[in-house]
């Protein structure tokens, strides 16, 4: 999984702004959603036994791990709003909200 310098900057802007150095981007992939999988983002200033940690930023938990080789993570500003975003290559589908994707695993 690789981190983007705008996920990295964000993350470092976050972390000043709350005064929490340890704070975290927990990335997690959990079965639902109408294609099979769904991600989660929360925070968190936390690690757990198993987790990889990515750029000092970013956090995910082994089980979530090979749902998320070779994906980036990165933070969009748009007219829309402002998001972190993952692009999967490991993603075959989404559904049609755009929440929720199929594995080519």
């Amino acid at each position: 999984m690789t981190i983007s310098d705008s996920a990295v900057a964000r993350l470092t802007a976050m972390r000043v702004q709350q005064d929490n150095p340890d704070l975290l981007l927990r990335v997690t992939v959990l079965g639902g959603g109408c294609a099979g999988f769904k991600y989660q983002l929360d925070f968190d200033d936390k690690k757990e036994d198993g987790d990889r940690v990515f750029r000092d930023t970013v956090v995910t938990d082994a089980d979530s791990l090979p749902f998320l080789q070779n994906a980036e993570i990165y933070f969009e500003t748009s007219l829309m709003g402002a998001a972190f975003k993952i692009k999967n290559p490991n993603a075959a589908s989404s559904c049609g909200c755009g929440k929720s994707f199929s594995t080519k695993m």
